[in-house]
């Protein structure tokens, strides 16, 4: 049987025989009180008190692993920004660069392509220069020609004689012979 049940019914027994008294103090009920307050702590304490401390503790853990996380998450952030930042400085340096070498390498190939360009203009002028001077001595020649046969025409007429084509020709190329170094001389 229970010590607690016995304990109440000798308790009971002894109030009865004591009723007729006003307020006392009865020894038997304050022990059982205490006892039952004890033992009841005891059980809140086991089955109340240590879970709830068991939960609060976890629930600490919890949010010293939280706080930890949060923690290392922005340095990781911090670090990934830097990276991030760095590796962009990165690619705007080398993007500088192919600029710099696109640039020069265009102004390369347009100074080649001037120079070209003038060497082709002068190779062009000289020919130029060269046909005609080719031409004008070819119309000099025409021009000589005619003039050969105008004055052997004139000559024929003034003489009243005719020439040969070897005779009138020696005299035509004489005379341009006279009248060529006549042209070179100043007057």
């Amino acid at each position: 049987m229970n010590p607690l049940a016995s304990a109440s019914a000798a308790a009971a027994a002894a109030a009865s025989t004591s009723a007729g008294s006003g307020l006392s103090i009865n020894i038997f009920w304050v022990i059982v009180a205490a006892l039952n307050f004890v033992f009841f702590l005891a059980l809140i304490w086991v089955f109340g008190f240590r879970p709830i401390a068991n939960m609060l503790l976890q629930r600490q853990v919890r949010i010293e692993q939280g706080l930890a996380d949060a923690d290392q998450a922005r340095k990781d952030r911090d670090a990934g920004a830097a990276e991030r930042d760095r590796a962009i400085a990165e690619a705007r340096r080398q993007a500088q660069a192919l600029i710099a070498a696109a640039q020069k390498s265009a102004q390369e190939m347009r100074d080649a392509d001037i120079a070209a360009t003038r060497d082709e203009l002068g190779r062009l002028r000289e020919k130029a220069t060269a046909d005609i001077a080719a031409e004008r001595e070819r119309a000099l020649a025409d021009l000589r020609a005619q003039v050969a046969d105008l004055a052997l025409a004139a000559a024929g007429v003034v003489v009243g004689e005719s020439m040969n084509d070897a005779r009138q020709r020696r005299l035509v190329d004489e005379f341009l012979a006279g009248s060529s170094t006549a042209e070179g001389r100043p007057n």
